[in-house]
């Protein structure tokens, strides 16, 4: 689908590749009818150049901080972490942090595609060196700051996601679920992993993250797995098992596709009023600013969430070839749109939250922003207010203030978490930053 480049055109292309990240206006508008249950999708703009607009990533400057909501404040829980990516709350308070990302690439061939996307990842701050550990967070005292800090598994496989049942903290490392024994209060791990199943990986691993969360009764494991293309060009045949949400049965370790389509899932988490999975999607890219908006939804058995023949319920992608009008009509429209090229990617319901009435029911977001974006979009915690199970309003800003007036990133959002005092946490790949998110009277 996207043609190679000659390698001694490589000069050429990061001319170009600099003059688009660096000549578009800096703003941060995303539009309002890309977010909600109908967004509008205009007509697709596919080109050869994507738009790369993507902030450069600094850090922030020393007392620095992202800008919460009225009536909220931030602070740091933690700091001078690597690369941290995910959390997960065990059920002492304790945080657990995954500081990780891609692992080593083995493909080497070339493409001009290629070549944007690993420019792109160096800019973005992406690019570093995987961490491959957990780290266990806790605050003794309640001050929100987090004053114990202990390694509490290395030697990982870019650990992405991890969930606790029945005894086990499940980690979800690219090419593998594995397990650990678990007791409460534990600060590090004794044994070495115990693997349960394989997970897609391989050489191309396009999208490396994984997720994972347990069910209620923790007879079946969940597990999130990214397509190895943008929209296909790869072959179908490297998509085995992947654009999918996997059901992994615990006694029989047996793996089957629970719901298909779906680009890039994150952020698993079960809605408290109705019992329902849900999780964060990316959509595809290069057909321009406002397409396709990335979504949050319930995911259904057997349900196909169209990629990579259909965006947004049955609307064909006409880059992919062969069509499959067969499946396309089958394409479940999702639940929320919640902007295009937002890279939304950390999603947690309110639940126990205590930031007020405002948050009381419904879903933050994390969105980690766009490259693929004339105007950048996401960079933000968003909350999403649901009422009777469904979302029901429009999204509400939470935590902004991560772009600067000159286009560059200080931070990036991306794990969220609401932690055992009802605060949200959230994690920021490029600050290295946990932020703690909780109401200004400090009640």
């Amino acid at each position: 689908m996207y043609a190679d480049f000659p390698r001694n055109s490589v000069l050429v292309v990061l001319v170009i590749l600099v003059a688009s990240c660096s000549s578009v206006p800096v703003q941060q508008t995303p539009a309002a009818a890309g977010y909600g249950p109908n967004p509008t999708l205009p007509k697709p703009t596919p080109s050869l150049i994507p738009t790369v607009n993507i902030a450069q990533a600094t850090g922030w400057r020393e007392g620095g901080m992202p800008t919460p909501a009225k009536g909220l404040r931030v602070t740091a829980f933690a700091t001078g972490l690597d690369h941290p990516r995910w959390l997960h709350v065990l059920p002492n308070g304790d945080v657990l942090v995954a500081e990780t990302n891609a692992p080593a690439k083995h493909d080497d061939g070339f493409s001009l595609r290629k070549l944007f996307m690993n420019q792109a990842m160096k800019r973005a701050g992406a690019a570093t060196t995987s961490a491959n550990r957990i780290t266990l967070l806790r605050d003794t005292n309640g001050d929100g700051i987090a004053d114990v800090r202990r390694i509490f598994a290395e030697g990982l496989n870019s650990p992405f996601g991890m969930t606790l049942s029945k005894g086990k903290l499940y980690v979800a490392d690219t090419d593998a679920l594995v397990a650990f024994p678990y007791s409460n209060g534990q600060t590090r791990v004794t044994t070495p992993p115990e693997k349960i199943v394989d997970l897609p990986a391989g050489d191309i691993n396009h999208h490396w993250t994984k997720d994972v969360i347990a069910s209620p009764d923790g007879s079946k494991l969940y597990v999130t797995v990214g397509s190895n293309s943008n929209a296909g060009e790869n072959g179908m045949e490297a998509e085995r098992n992947r654009a999918a949400v996997l059901e992994v049965d615990r006694s029989s370790r047996s793996i089957r596709v629970f719901a298909s389509g779906l680009r890039n899932p994150n952020g698993l988490s079960w809605n408290p009023e109705t019992g329902k999975l849900w999780v964060a999607v990316n959509e595809r890219d290069e057909i321009g600013d406002d397409l396709v908006p990335d979504y949050i939804t319930s995911v259904r058995n057997g349900a196909f969430y169209g990629w990579p023949y259909s965006y947004y319920g049955q609307n064909v992608d006409e880059r992919v070839k062969p069509q499959r009008p067969d499946l396309v009509a089958k394409a479940v429209q999702p639940d929320y749109a919640v902007g295009s090229h937002t890279a939304s990617l950390g999603l947690a319901f309110s639940g126990h939250a205590s930031l007020g009435p405002a948050y009381g029911n419904g879903a933050f977001v994390g969105q980690h922003g766009s490259w693929n974006r004339s105007v950048y979009s996401g960079y933000k915690v968003i909350f999403v207010p649901f009422r009777g199970g469904r979302p029901s309003g429009s999204p509400k800003d939470v935590l902004t203030g991560f772009l600067g007036r000159n286009g560059e990133a200080m931070g990036r959002p991306v794990g969220v978490a609401v932690d055992g005092a009802g605060a949200l946490l959230v994690a920021d790949d490029v600050g290295n930053v946990i932020w703690r998110v909780s109401r200004a009277n400090g009640r």
